[in-house]
């Protein structure tokens, strides 16, 4: 195989032909240059395990960490540079469970309630279930009319663009805004996806951040409509048990099947 300083360039390269995300190429190519630091001469299959399994890392960091190995030593197999691929037999590794988190009701409204610029951040996520990347790219191009009312075209993870239904609150709001960017910073114009974060964490009490406002969006839309597909189209999900992570099941349907159950 070639060197890591050429094979880096050429596997980032492939990644950018088969149209990946800007964010996806950066981290999986940070990701690979911190193992290709640890392991200048290349992995075989038990290199690659004990890099997984270093005792400081999430289950998540381990499956993202997995994930750009099979990306790179795969494309690097198929180009017929190794005899083998060393991470072929890694371990599969679960995702992790976790809790869902709703932002309480009475953050929310405190939320809700401001009228500056981290105030429409706040709402954007609580009302509208949108992630902190997707806030930081809105546009005034990407807000259009329909026959029902304002809808926003929002960029999401992955370059899977979805178009959602804008409550009138929040069209009007986004509307009396300057034309371009909603939230206009030094990322490609607008703000950073992390600067949005940590706005609008230092405007949430301690605990809460912009993902809890999604998973209250999520269990608000869920129990208004009982539409689980509705909401995972909202929310961008690909699949809908990745929706059902974030929603916490409504008291009165938990009841309703205790009642069904003793009748």
């Amino acid at each position: 195989m070639s060197t890591w300083t050429t094979t880096l360039p050429e596997w980032r390269a492939w990644l950018r032909a088969a149209d990946k995300s800007p964010q996806s190429i950066r981290l999986r190519t940070h990701q690979m240059r911190r193992f290709a630091a640890a392991h200048p001469d290349g992995p075989d299959v038990s290199e690659a395990v004990a890099w997984l399994a270093r005792p400081c890392w999430a289950t998540e960091t381990r499956r993202s960490n997995r994930a750009a190995l099979r990306s790179f030593y795969s494309w690097v197999y198929a180009a017929g540079r190794l005899d083998a691929d060393p991470s072929r037999n890694l371990p599969p590794i679960k995702p992790a469970a976790h809790p869902t988190r709703p932002a309480p009701e009475d953050i929310v409204r405190d939320a809700l309630a401001r009228n500056d610029r981290v105030g429409l951040m706040l709402t954007l996520a609580a009302s509208e279930g949108m992630r902190r990347g997707e806030i930081a790219r809105v546009h005034s191009d990407d807000i259009t009319r329909d026959l029902v009312g304002w809808s926003l075209r929002i960029h999401g993870k992955g370059r899977r663009d979805r178009v959602v239904p804008l409550s009138p609150d929040v069209a009007a709001r986004l509307r009396t805004l300057p034309p371009v960017w909603a939230f206009p910073g030094r990322d490609h114009g607008h703000l950073s996806a992390d600067y949005v974060g940590r706005l609008m964490a230092s405007a949430l009490p301690a605990g809460w951040t912009a993902h809890t406002l999604r998973h209250r969006f999520a269990t608000v839309a869920y129990a208004g409509t009982r539409d689980l597909l509705a909401v995972q189209e909202m929310l961008g999900h690909s699949r809908p048990e990745t929706t059902r992570g974030y929603i916490q099941m409504p008291q009165d349907a938990l009841r309703a099947a205790v009642m069904a159950a003793a009748a």
